[in-house]
């Protein structure tokens, strides 16, 4: 699905609702949390050499668990013990004070879903797939913030996203995703204020792997995928893996269908103080649109004829292509100078080119109304209007990160202390036309009506650079006490190059700008000998925006400063872990709509959310395990030129959400190697106007899934939506609704040898 701005007449050039870019501004008020958090991070390390050179015992480091469970490998089951995403440091969950979500290959292969938004509806503190079915995108807000921007990564560095200049990311080729909750900047720098999302990559365990699987789905999309690896050599230090899979058919929208095709082979080097790996990825995409935006009448609520269908096609089978070619090549490098000292870098070079042409709707047409190339023929009020779009878009990154952990004790006080300096760089080049097309009718279409040429309104190129350096100090006092002090800062280059003159954007495309900021965390949490660790946590986050205002003045970046007060159980007699968070961020220099021009953006927005966030992931016993989450947020405008929208909820938020997977694994002899599962999706109402007078109703889902496993050979079936629930997933206007999709049953055949 196309992302679409809320401006009609220039709705392509900022790629999703309601959504434009920036420069960096200064938040002089944050400067001292920053900066005071790094000099203490510095402190700590000169005392750490005083100490070492006086004599004194060396504690162990931060973390106190087995690190064998490491925090790129797979989980054992459902329940995570440790992330990299939460401090860039191999660490404990409970060590890190702020909320963090982890899910393993186990959920991602026994849960229904494919997509990353799909498999992301039993976390807490996400809102994923707000537009519902999409082929092409991956729709996440985190804690009430939209995170598929800026919020994406992978393998710690940066997937930045712009307008149509993205990424997609099939599961099948992670080994877990991981999504820290709220304030990241202080270690990735600019970040979705909400939260982040990092996608960890399948890599070589070093062990023989043989794994094939191939399904197909109640429309008729089929798949086949494979997941080998080895050891290499008669000593087994290098390894290597290869992952694969071709995908193709229809969708439950009528005239949609795809074909896809991807590989993602890995290899890894070790000796005894050196790691290499080097990941790489190709991915092809063909396909026509699934899904759409459709107006709210016809979709929330009844139109004069009733509803939209759901599987209603919206365009035209001969103007409809979407092709996307995604090419990433990297590598993870570290090195041990001695027992406590590693030195890390990790590179990725990403490419994706993008090209589109269809017509889209946008809202309904007005009886009687001329359009291109059709004569004014009236109509019987149930006919589309309709856009034709196109555009061809190439988007390039290079994101290195480069870093250094040292692990020492000064006195009582066991420190980890990690310093670096990343690169962020992307570009876009991207050219977008539309013009008025034709209508077609909702319960007569009639397709084959030739679209008219498209206009450019948009030929532009756009840079964006990130430089920045970090400290962090991770500390453990008297072995209970967890003081983790993290500062950084950035600074960022934009520019933006327009070919077109447009009578819309006469100035306003065409602009540079640099800024810098200040960002920095703060966190202290007491583990008692239960296993029980409440904390406490203080962190400010800055957004960089490319876009620019009427006058051409670059835009600074969204700021906001968060505080979370948590705790977390990892019980020692239980498989599991228990979290509960509550926290306020908020999200200054929000873009609104300019007062005096339409068209354009002004940076008066302010956006408060406070919530709640419960969440267990535990094996029981028994052959049970369980999933379940609770979010209750409340998001609200705080600052906006318009007074009449503070106190209102933004559009697409959901004000709660809450969901409970319970699987087992049957232990009856006669039972042995079937598993079953079954769960249960809340989602919370939304509204689909700034002003909340068109209220988006809540949904209640359910799935299942059914398994049996014996001797290498699987066979499985899982039901997303197991009640076919006609719903509305979220709206980002009133011409912007998506239904969420209906029952989608897949059989799976696979086999490990």
């Amino acid at each position: 699905m196309a992302r679409i701005s809320t401006a009609a007449a220039r709705i392509h050039c900022y790629g999703r609702p309601g959504q434009s870019y920036g420069g960096l501004g200064r938040a002089y008020g944050r400067q001292g949390l920053a900066c005071g958090v790094a000099i203490a991070a510095l402190l700590s390390a000169g005392g750490a050499m005083a100490q070492a050179a006086g004599g004194t015992e060396m504690l162990p480091a931060l973390s106190i668990e087995d690190q064998a469970a490491s925090a790129t490998g797979p989980i054992d089951g459902f329940v995570p013990s440790r992330s990299l995403t939460g401090s860039k440091t191999d660490a404990a969950i409970t060590e890190i004070p702020q909320s963090v979500s982890v899910i393993g290959r186990r959920q991602l292969d026994d849960l229904p879903g494919n997509k990353v938004d799909e498999v992301l509806g039993y976390t807490a503190g996400v809102q994923a797939g707000q537009f519902g079915t999409d082929s092409d995108t991956d729709w996440v807000m985190i804690r009430g913030f939209d995170a598929g921007q800026t919020g994406i990564f992978m393998n710690g560095l940066g997937l930045y996203q712009y307008g149509f200049g993205g990424y997609l990311i099939d599961t099948f080729t992670l080994e877990r995703i991981e999504v820290l909750k709220g304030a990241s900047s202080a270690l990735y720098g600019g970040a979705n204020i909400g939260g982040m999302i990092n996608l960890v990559s399948k890599r070589p365990t070093g062990e023989r792997l043989r794994h094939v699987e191939t399904g197909i789905n109640n429309w008729g999309n089929a798949y086949l995928g494979f997941d080998l690896g080895d050891a290499l050599g008669e000593d087994g230090a290098a390894s290597y893996r290869i992952t694969g899979k071709i995908s193709g058919g229809d969708w439950e929208t009528d005239q949609a269908e795809d074909l896809r095709g991807l590989i993602a082979p890995s290899i890894s080097w070790a000796s005894d103080r050196t790691r290499l790996t080097v990941l790489g990825l190709y991915q092809n995409e063909d396909k026509t649109h699934t899904g759409g935006f459709l107006p709210y009448e016809g979709s929330v609520v009844d139109a004069s004829f009733g509803k939209i269908p759901r599987d209603f096609y919206y365009s035209e089978p001969d103007e409809d292509s979407y092709r996307r070619q995604q090419v990433m090549i990297g590598y993870e490098f570290a090195h041990d100078v001695s027992d406590d000292v590693t030195l890390r870098q990790n590179f990725r070079y990403s490419r994706s080119h993008v090209r589109e042409s269809y017509p889209y709707p946008y809202g309904w047409r007005i009886p009687g109304a001329p359009y291109e190339g059709g004569g004014t023929t009236p109509a019987a009020g149930n006919e589309l209007f309709r856009i034709a779009f196109d555009h061809k878009t190439t988007a390039q990154s290079v994101a290195l990160d480069n870093q250094a952990e040292w692990r020492f004790a000064t006195g009582d006080v066991g420190h980890t202390l990690l310093g670096g300096i990343d690169y962020r760089y992307y570009t876009i080049d991207h050219r977008q036309g539309s013009a008025t097309g034709t209508p077609i009718s909702v319960t007569n279409p009639v397709y084959g009506a030739a679209q008219p040429d498209t206009v450019p309104y948009l030929d532009q190129r756009l840079t964006l650079h990130q430089l920045g350096v970090y400290a962090q100090d991770q500390m453990r006092i008297d072995q209970r006490w967890i003081l983790t002090l993290t500062g950084r800062y950035d600074r960022i280059w934009t520019k933006s190059d327009d070919e077109v003159v447009s009578p819309w954007a006469p100035e306003g495309y065409n602009y540079s700008g640099k800024d810098g900021a200040f960002s920095g965390r703060a966190g202290l949490g007491y583990e008692f000998a239960n296993g029980l660790t409440p904390y406490v946590s203080v962190a400010s986050v800055f957004n960089p925006l490319i876009g620019a205002s009427a006058e051409g003045q670059p835009f600074s970046p969204e700021e906001g400063m968060q505080y979370e007060a948590g705790v977390k159980y990892a019980p020692d007699d239980v498989n599991g872990l228990f979290t509960a968070a509550v926290f306020q961020l908020t999200r200054e220099n929000a873009l609104v709509n300019d007062p005096t021009n339409a068209l354009y953006k002004v940076q008066r927005g302010e956006v408060r959310s406070r919530g709640i966030e419960l969440e267990a992931q535990t094996d029981i016993g028994a052959g049970f395990s369980l999933l379940g989450q609770v979010t209750i947020q409340d998001v609200e405008v705080t600052e906006d030129g318009n007074p009449a929208l503070v106190g209102k909820t933004p559009v697409l938020v959901s004000d709660r959400s809450a969901s409970l997977w319970i699987d087992h694994a049957f232990q009856a002899a006669v039972l042995d190697g079937v598993s079953a599962g079954i769960g249960i999706r809340y989602l919370g109402e939304s509204w689909a106007d700034e002003a909340n007078t068109l209220k988006v109703p809540d949904a209640t889902l359910f799935d299942a899934a059914l398994r049996y496993k014996k001797a290498g050979w699987g066979v499985s079936v899982d039901v997303a939506n197991l009640a076919d629930k006609d719903y509305v997933a979220g709206c980002g206007s009133v011409y912007q609704c998506g239904y969420g999709p209906g029952r989608t049953a897949t059989l799976t055949l696979s086999l490990d040898w």
